[in-house]
């Protein structure tokens, strides 16, 4: 089936109360790994990218691509951008294909936040794409945008309320004490915070830095009412372990296709275990 929006996908699993995995992916096999793992286990499915892959690829060659995937199955499966703070960029995915984008103005004032998710909302809208948006800031590293700990801050649950009123964004991405790339530690997730949050709006709520958040931590915030749960980092270490994997038992290698094979298959079953702690096996066809 064509790539769909992710609004309605979204909606359904907060209400049946499981999480839609978002994958970011960089190249087309990560692409075809976690539609396989998708495709596998009948769970609905988002692409995601970067706004560096998007440079590094082209909006149209991802489009495309993802496209084919979708047109292949009867998937219900969104392609997203991921963490964008240029508008210009924004419009060229819309107009690419993207059925789904993130205007990240969180490190901006409340009002600034605001003004720039409208702007994105009145052309998002026009096209059926979903807008989502974040506040508070999510700390660590998620491509070429750095949060440390000292500027980091966890979403207010009165201010997500007025938020979502004043921009009609369709999901929502709360900080609550996750961070993007691999912790160091175990995540001090502020739960309570999500079932606040969770209580007074009524949108898709997404789960940022989902990648080595502990099992349960993952089942207690889908269970309080996250939705989305992004993956990135954990991808790509499984993706590039695998190539060197190879490359250690055969550094004569020269054929991609000897190593891109078992990457694949390596980010396919960890996208297959992402979409088990979320919920979502099995629900691709409530979710369309």
């Amino acid at each position: 089936m064509p790539l769909i929006s992710s609004t309605e996908m979204l909606q359904v699993a907060r209400r049946e109360k499981y999480a839609v995995a978002a994958f970011n992916v960089h190249t087309l096999e990560m692409l075809q790994a976690v539609v396989e793992a998708a495709v596998e286990t009948a769970s609905p499915l988002i692409i995601q990218t970067t706004v560096g892959t998007v440079k590094h690829l082209g909006p149209d060659y991802i489009a495309h691509a993802a496209k084919t995937a979708a047109d292949r199955t009867d998937l219900p499966m969104a392609l997203h951008l991921d963490h964008c703070t240029d508008f210009t960029t924004i419009i060229q995915c819309i107009r690419a294909g993207y059925t789904s984008v993130m205007i990240d103005a969180s490190m901006y004032p409340f009002e600034e936040n605001v003004e720039q998710t409208r702007k994105v909302m009145e052309v998002a809208i026009a096209s059926g794409v979903n807008v989502e948006a974040e506040l508070g800031k999510v700390g660590g590293v998620e491509d070429n945008i750095v949060v440390d700990e000292r500027h980091a801050s966890l979403a207010d649950p009165e201010e997500c309320v007025q938020f979502v009123a004043q921009t009609g964004v369709l999901t929502l991405a709360p900080a609550i004490g996750t961070a993007h790339g691999i912790y160091k530690g175990r995540p001090d997730i502020d739960f309570a915070r999500i079932a606040r949050i969770a209580e007074l709006v009524d949108v898709p709520l997404v789960l940022h830095g989902g990648s080595g958040v502990p099992a349960e931590q993952i089942h207690q915030a889908v269970a309080l009412g996250m939705s989305k749960v992004n993956i990135a980092t954990e991808l790509r270490i499984a993706f590039s372990n695998a190539i060197k994997g190879v490359f250690t038992d055969h550094p004569e290698e020269n054929d991609p296709r000897k190593y891109m094979v078992p990457a694949k298959e390596a980010v396919k079953q960890l996208a297959m275990e992402k979409m088990r702690l979320c919920g979502s096996i099995g629900k691709a066809g409530i979710a369309r």
